[in-house]
């Protein structure tokens, strides 16, 4: 796990009405104090990457659909310095991800259906100053193959 990654495994209560799921909640290991929610859908097979902040530390939650997440250690003072970690998120796998400053991060549209994702994040969004770093899809720095590999 790359230093500094959490995540969380959601329970699911069902019953005849339908089912709840607590996603970010004060006190789990995952929980920071959040200045903005932002909710954000992508169509099938869209990559959104590679980018990354210097203070902002990101949870993630995809609602709807299912995407491949991929994160890339940043930080030339972390024992998983170029460590690249991927995890597949969404309704078949209810997980909540924190992603902490200084490692980049994005994801892949799978399956036929867009992706919804809830993200949570340590400071509001500011257009003037904001605090994000963008780095190619296909950097060679990260070199992520992005392509599924059928095996």
């Amino acid at each position: 796990m790359i230093e500094g990654v959490k995540t969380k495994k959601l329970n699911v209560f069902t019953d005849d009405r339908g089912f709840l799921m607590e996603v970010v909640k004060e006190g789990d290991d995952i929980f920071k104090d959040i200045r903005q929610t932002t909710y954000t859908e992508t169509y099938p097979k869209v990559i959104k990457a590679f980018h990354w902040h210097k203070i902002q530390t990101d949870i993630w939650f995809f609602a709807s659909g299912m995407a491949q997440v991929v994160l890339y250690d940043l930080r030339k003072d972390s024992p998983t310095h170029q460590e690249t970690q991927v995890f597949y998120l969404g309704e078949k796998n209810p997980l909540v991800l924190l992603i902490p400053p200084g490692v980049a991060h994005g994801y892949r549209v799978l399956g036929a259906k867009p992706a919804g994702l809830f993200y949570y994040t340590t400071r509001a969004y500011n257009s003037k100053s904001p605090d994000e770093e963008r780095i190619p899809f296909d950097s060679p720095k990260i070199g992520f193959n992005w392509e599924t590999e059928n095996k």
